[in-house]
């Protein structure tokens, strides 16, 4: 199982890395040390905290408001697999991105609930919005 440092965590929750200690110090989210010392998340409590941060108020921090260009760095939340086709769910943040593709890819991607992974998306029309 993939492990993530407190930094590596709050990149891909979209917070600063204080939060993410806060809420490590909190108990929001589980950790343990490795040999070095360092406080490290495992990648499926982190997909569980991520889907319950987006569900609800999780921030102290005010958004930020950008145009994300296109790459949605996240962790994966969900992997449901069928014959051919699989649907890969990724919590990028407040963002959470569906995809279908290929069981091929996934597998061949090593995609996992916990697996660090970035959504890439290809449209004509973008549509930006301010709060």
């Amino acid at each position: 199982m993939q492990s993530y440092t407190i930094g590596q965590a709050a990149r891909l929750l979209g917070v600063s890395p204080d939060t993410a200690r806060r809420w490590a110090d909190a108990g929001r989210v589980a950790t343990h040390r490795d040999e070095g010392g360092r406080r490290l998340i495992d990648g499926k409590d982190l997909a569980a905290f991520s889907v319950e941060l987006a569900k609800g108020d999780g921030g102290e921090e005010d958004p930020s408001y950008t145009s994300v260009r296109n790459a949605f760095p996240g962790i994966v939340t969900a992997v449901k697999l069928g014959d051919v086709a699989a649907q890969v769910e990724i919590q990028a943040g407040p963002h959470r991105l569906v995809s279908l593709l290929t069981r091929e890819a996934v597998e061949e991607l090593g995609l996992e609930v916990g697996v660090e992974a970035t959504a890439r998306v290809k449209s004509t029309n973008v549509h930006v919005d301010r709060a």
